[in-house]
């Protein structure tokens, strides 16, 4: 799980060849292989939830997520949060990234984690729940993505933190949070980057007296504005979990049941 990848060709500034075909994740006994699914429009019911950050997101709007209770948005200075209190775990994480902004990503690590005071106790993890876990506390806006000190301090929040695999979170997926910014380096304009976890039916893993639920999966989104291009990484999260190439959005809308570019027509 430790073992390094390749350089991937989205490091190199090319979107990688995602497979013709992948198996659904959400039905990981089919022996059935599901092909893309074709672009169709979502509606969004209600207003625009993020209308105090739209910034984060690409046309403005934020990914269409069947509304359920206790989600709640929460703005930032340089990144965006739907959170769960039913999980105790952000939805998604959103994030603009690009040559000025990774340039300025230089803020030494505070490491102070917190529990966010914007959501109730009963919604949010405390640092407890963590503290003897096994489980890192994932950062899902990478602290090292971070722009300025108050980005950084703020990157910090529980709220923007999963359980995960420390030997994935030190390894594999800090590659690909590297490879991402290094894109975003040397992309032509923006590039959106939305980050988050996935449970599966029956998951009944849960850390902490507050039962902040452990991810089956870890996905990130890569929206190349310029380049009108997207792929998603797609990780297990567990320690042998090797990476490997990136899967197409529309594989990542299938899996998810998101529609997470909205307005961009892919």
């Amino acid at each position: 799980a430790l073992a390094t990848v390749g350089c991937s060709d989205a490091q190199q500034g090319a979107l990688p060849t995602p497979p013709a075909v992948v198996q659904s994740a959400t039905q990981p006994s089919s022996p059935q292989a599901t092909q893309e699914a074709k672009p169709q429009a979502a509606k969004r019911q209600g207003p625009e939830p993020f209308a105090d950050c739209p910034q984060f997101f690409a046309k403005g709007q934020s990914p269409i997520v069947a509304p359920q209770p206790l989600q709640r948005p929460l703005c930032y200075d340089a990144f965006a949060i739907l959170h769960s209190g039913h999980t105790k775990t952000p939805v998604f994480v959103a994030q603009k990234l690009n040559k000025r902004l990774v340039d300025d990503a230089d803020e030494k690590r505070t490491n102070r984690f917190f529990a966010d005071a914007r959501l109730r106790s009963s919604e949010r993890a405390e640092l407890s729940d963590y503290k003897g876990s096994g489980y890192s506390r994932g950062h899902m806006a990478p602290a090292g993505d971070m722009p300025n000190a108050t980005a950084m301090a703020q990157s910090f929040s529980l709220a923007n933190m999963v359980p995960q695999s420390q030997r994935h979170n030190g390894g594999v997926w800090s590659k690909v949070e590297k490879d991402t910014r290094l894109f975003a380096q040397r992309a032509k304009g923006d590039v959106y980057v939305i980050t988050g976890p996935v449970y599966l039916p029956g998951n009944q893993r849960f850390i902490g007296t507050n039962k902040v639920q452990v991810p089956d999966y870890l996905f990130k989104l890569v929206y190349d504005e310029a380049g009108h291009r997207a792929w998603a990484h797609w990780h297990a999260n567990r320690d042998d979990e090797p990476g490997g190439e990136p899967i197409t959005y529309r594989q990542l809308v299938e899996r998810t049941g998101v529609e997470f570019l909205p307005g961009t027509g892919l």
